[in-house]
């Protein structure tokens, strides 16, 4: 049975750790996929891949995946912690706009 993710929730919820992913959402940029393979991004900030993957293999398969220059991956599952999704899913991302995001938010916390 398919569980139905309200994702503009959880992109909500997640504000305070990924301050940049509701704004993404609400401009359209978060890309949600059931299944398929990479992609490139396009005119995404990221691709949401919904997965059937349990937690250990989605951690292996986004190792394997996090070889690339361009793209960063992360995963989520259920069960991994208050601000995982509610479905198992990979999250592909531009590395190079993340650091620069990640940079950003260190030079305001100085």
């Amino acid at each position: 049975m398919a569980v139905a993710v309200n994702w503009a929730d959880y992109f909500y919820s997640i504000r305070q750790q990924c301050p940049w992913s509701w704004a993404a959402w609400q401009r359209g940029q978060i890309l949600i996929r059931r299944q398929g393979l990479p992609q490139d991004l396009g005119e995404y900030s990221a691709i949401v891949y919904v997965s059937n993957l349990n937690r250990r293999r989605l951690k292996k398969l986004c190792a394997k995946l996090n070889t690339s220059a361009e793209y960063e991956w992360l995963w989520s599952h259920p069960s991994y912690g208050p601000y995982a999704t509610s479905v198992p899913c990979l999250i592909q991302q531009n590395r190079r706009v993340l650091d620069e995001i990640r940079a950003k938010i260190r030079d305001t916390h100085k």
